[in-house]
């Protein structure tokens, strides 16, 4: 805990203890529109800090650090832990509807998660353990992805792709150098992925694969389906067809859809 500062050590102990807030504290809040502020507001709810604290308490983040990367969906913290291996810790913001619609699609027809409220909040607590049971499958798999550490309602901690807290870029932000390579590289995960994990991504572009020592890292995996999810082979095509677009970009020979399609699915051929 020697990377949290003493200060924040004491809001957590503070949010953690308190039964109620006072008038004063809420006009504080309110009025007060610093990061720190907005932070503990929007993303450290009392539920959140309880996760945070017990898993703190229990060893399985020693550190946490500043965020590394925020949207609207979650942030992103860098950590460590008491082996000194860097963490990600991914904090859903329960406090957040603007994804509920669009989450709904991917977790209607899973079977792994049926019978779930719709309530906000148990939706994003369904979405964390989804994204923890797909790197799962997909690691299982033999997919490069971020490796799954733990996940308790909407906090998501796994293996930290980058150095000193800097995240490893997207290929958006920094294309591959032998993009021919990466490019045939993506498509076998895809295979591994259909055919070992029995997933497909369902998102899948240059936003959300990181290039991180030369080799392409998939993240950003909480939407992908079973096979038997209904929307499966429309998403597959999607993916299939973003992967093209990108690749043609960087001047690749890339495969036509229909056979990428083909080579994905053909699960008898390695």
């Amino acid at each position: 805990m020697q990377g949290i500062s003493v200060s924040f050590r004491e809001k957590i102990e503070k949010r953690l203890h308190r039964k109620e807030k006072t008038y004063e504290t809420e006009q504080l809040m309110k009025e007060k529109r610093s990061e720190e502020y907005e932070v503990l507001e929007e993303v450290f709810d009392r539920s959140t800090l309880m996760v945070i604290y017990d898993f703190l308490n229990k060893g399985v983040i020693d550190e946490i650090y500043g965020v590394v990367k925020a949207g609207k969906e979650s942030r992103i913290y860098w950590g460590k832990s008491k082996e000194g291996k860097d963490l990600a810790i991914k904090i859903y913001l329960t406090v957040s509807a603007e994804f509920r619609k669009g989450m709904l699609k991917y977790i209607e027809g899973d079977p792994r998660f049926k019978g779930v409220k719709r309530d906000t909040r148990s939706l994003i607590f369904t979405w964390a353990q989804k994204e923890f049971k797909n790197l799962e499958q997909a690691t299982a798999a033999g997919v490069r992805v971020p490796k799954p550490i733990a996940v308790r309602n909407n906090v998501l901690i796994m293996e930290f792709i980058g150095k000193n807290g800097v995240c490893a870029p997207s290929m958006k932000e920094s294309p591959p150098e032998e993009p021919e390579k990466t490019y045939r590289t993506l498509l076998n995960y895809l295979k591994k992925l259909y055919c070992k994990a029995e997933l497909v991504h369902g998102d899948l572009s240059e936003y959300n694969v990181m290039i991180w020592k030369n080799k392409p890292v998939i993240f950003d995996v909480s939407q992908a389906v079973p096979l038997s999810h209904p929307l499966a082979e429309t998403l597959l095509y999607r993916d299939l067809k973003n992967l093209n677009r990108f690749f043609k970009r960087l001047d690749v020979e890339v495969l036509p859809v229909e056979e990428c399609y083909r080579r994905v699915t053909d699960c008898g051929k390695s």
